[in-house]
């Protein structure tokens, strides 16, 4: 189980919520640090940091490969995340819901990496 106050914190700062979005739009490859650093245009001490805050969220992992390590998204704590406000902040009101309904046709959309670097 996720600390959602802590997962929420996470993404409430500018240059974090930048590269969680970075990642969620990576899918599984994830991206090396020194390229999200480049993508983010922050320089790999700042993104490192904001890269800790995400993983100790759970919102991010990482793994090594050969000297770079891969960030990627955690989808199971995003997916979590997105479940605790549906469920206690919605409490299923169709004013609030009805505005979400289109949202799930955005994801079948395949962004790929290519698209995110331009």
């Amino acid at each position: 189980m996720i600390n959602n106050i802590t997962t929420l914190s996470a993404i409430a700062h500018e240059g974090r919520l930048i590269l969680f979005r970075l990642l969620v739009k990576a899918g599984d490859d994830g991206f090396p640090a020194g390229e999200l650093s480049r993508l983010a245009k922050v320089n790999i001490t700042t993104s490192s940091a904001q890269l800790s805050v995400l993983a100790n969220a759970k919102l991010v992992t990482t793994d090594r490969v050969g000297r770079s390590i891969i960030y990627r998204a955690n989808y199971k704590t995003i997916s979590d995340l997105l479940g605790f406000l549906m469920a206690d902040c919605c409490l299923g009101r169709e004013e609030v819901l009805r505005p979400l309904q289109g949202i799930t046709s955005c994801c079948a959309d395949d962004t790929s990496k290519k698209e995110i670097l331009k």
